[in-house]
């Protein structure tokens, strides 16, 4: 009873925008029920992920509710499509594999939402009345760039421990056809010997097939890592002008929370396509 309470809450809070409860209605459909197709299959780690996305497609509006601040409607929609994209779609329906790409995709996003996410944290403080914060557009946006690939960084950091301790696959492996290594050199120097045109490897006696040599996920790391910061840079920028011009940037706006009293002060948010809540 204490959780349908909740929900109707959510519910409730959401409705103040057509657009972000309409969304959040057919997702949460949807991941319902791909859970009770994968209860009666007995795939229960599929239900787990579906109860989780359940869960963190309810974390925009309890933020807002929380911090009482205001999320706009592109943001809080592309962060709802996002989350049933990454566990969804790529995990449940297996995309991460499907679509080489996919993974690629999501962090490139990824990266940009939480330049996003820094960079209003930054904004709201140095708006405040409260605080004595008046940093500059370009501190702004280094501090919105560094929370970005901060979080990256922390997101390959439990990859990694996932596929240690658990024996996950989440750091993708890639196929290369030759390395370049120091252990190869036979004398020990610190001077890397090389192996080109690898199609094939064996490991105990075993042919693996797979046309090459097996780079257990750091190519894929850094892939990860370096289309975060292509998202992170993307969205700081677009954050400099938006401080300079001091918010007269409307795509900006369009991911950037304010507070609540600001949201209601600030008619700019409301007018023609406008991305705030009604």
């Amino acid at each position: 009873m204490k959780f349908k309470g909740f929900h109707q809450k959510i519910l409730k809070h959401l409705s103040r925008d057509k657009s972000s409860l309409s969304v959040y209605i057919i997702i949460r459909t949807m991941v319902i029920f791909v859970m009770i197709r994968a209860a009666f299959r007995q795939e229960f780690e599929s239900v787990f992920v579906c109860l989780l996305s359940l869960i963190l497609l309810m974390m925009p509006a309890i933020i807002e509710r929380t911090l009482k601040i205001d999320l706009p409607t592109t943001l809080e929609i592309i962060i709802m499509v996002f989350i049933f994209a990454a566990e969804i779609l790529g995990e449940i329906g297996e995309y991460y594999v499907k679509f080489p790409y996919w993974d690629t995709m999501l962090h490139t996003t990824n990266g940009f939402l939480c330049a996003a996410i820094g960079f209003s944290m930054v904004d709201i403080l140095n708006r405040s009345e409260r605080t004595s914060l008046k940093l500059s557009p370009i501190y702004m946006s280094v501090a919105a760039f560094c929370f970005s690939m901060t979080v990256g960084v922390l997101w390959e950091f439990f990859e990694f421990a996932a596929d240690m301790l658990v024996h996950t696959d989440m750091q993708k492996d890639t196929v290369i056809n030759a390395i370049y290594s120091v252990a190869l050199n036979p004398t020990g120097a610190n001077k890397p010997i090389g192996i080109s045109g690898i199609t094939s490897v064996a490991v105990n006696g075993t042919e693996l097939g797979l046309g090459g040599y097996l780079d257990i996920g750091l190519i894929d790391t850094m892939q990860d890592l370096f289309v975060n910061f292509i998202g992170a840079v993307v969205f700081s920028t677009i954050g400099f002008f938006y401080v300079k011009n001091r918010g007269k940037g409307r795509f900006a706006r369009r991911f950037i929370p304010v507070v609540v009293e600001e949201a209601a002060e600030d008619g700019s948010a409301d007018d023609a396509g406008s991305d705030g809540k009604d």
